[in-house]
C-alpha cells in the first residue's frame, strides 16, 4: 500500500475512534505510518482527506448493513416473524457497530458544511431507499418503481434513524424488535379507520 491508501486506512481509523470534529492531521499521521507532508501531496487538506474517509466509511457501513440484513435467520429464528427477524437484525448491528453507526450520524452533521459530502450522501440515501424496498418486498432493485422507493424504501430509512436515535441515547428504553413491528403494525391499524 502507498502512502495515500495508507493515509485514508488512518483517516478511517481515526474517524472511527475519535470522531471527526476531534480528529487532528497528527493522529492520521500517527495511525497511517506517513508524514504530514503526504497529506496536502495526496489530498490537498486534511479535511479533504478527512472527506475522503467519511465517504469510504459510508461505503464500509453501507455494505456491512447490508450484510447484517440479508443474512439468513440463525437457527430456531427461522420460524420468527419477518418483520421482527429485520429488526432484531438492525438493532444487532446498532450494538455491534457502534463506531460505525456514530460515523454515520457524524457524515450526516458535517455534510451540512461540505457540499460534495453533502452530495455524496444523498446519493446514499437513495441507495438506501432504494435497498430498503427491496428488502421489504423482496423485488430486485433494479425492477422497483419510483413510488415503492418513495414511500416504502423512505418511511423504512426513516424508521431505521429513529430506532437508531433511540438506541444511542437511550438504550435502556428503546424499542425492541417487537415493539417496532407492534408500533408499525398498530400505524397501519390506524390508516385503516
Amino acid at each position: 500500500m502507498g502512502h495515500k491508501e495508507d493515509l485514508l486506512v488512518g483517516a478511517k481509523r481515526a474517524l472511527l475512534e475519535k470522531g471527526y470534529a476531534r480528529t487532528t492531521a497528527r493522529d492520521i499521521v500517527a495511525l497511517s505510518g506517513t508524514n504530514l507532508g503526504s497529506i496536502g501531496y495526496h489530498y490537498g487538506s486534511t479535511e479533504a482527506l478527512m472527506t475522503a474517509a467519511m465517504l469510504s466509511a459510508m461505503e464500509d457501513w453501507g455494505d456491512k448493513i447490508t450484510i447484517a440484513l440479508t443474512t439468513p435467520p440463525a437457527p430456531g429464528e427461522a420460524d420468527e416473524d419477518q418483520l421482527i427477524g429485520f429488526w432484531r437484525r438492525v438493532i444487532g448491528s446498532i450494538k455491534e457497530d457502534r463506531a460505525l453507526w456514530t460515523a454515520s450520524i457524524e457524515v450526516a452533521i458535517q455534510a451540512e458544511h461540505n457540499p460534495r459530502l453533502r452530495e455524496q450522501l444523498a446519493e446514499g440515501v437513495e441507495l438506501g431507499r432504494r435497498g430498503m424496498a427491496s428488502l421489504m418486498t423482496g423485488v430486485p432493485e433494479d425492477q422497483l418503481d419510483d413510488e415503492t422507493v418513495r414511500t416504502l424504501g423512505a418511511v423504512q430509512m426513516a424508521l431505521m434513524s429513529g430506532v437508531l436515535t433511540q438506541w444511542f441515547t437511550d438504550p435502556e428504553n428503546a424499542p425492541g424488535p417487537e415493539q417496532i413491528v407492534a408500533g408499525i403494525r398498530a400505524l397501519a391499524k390506524l390508516s385503516r379507520a
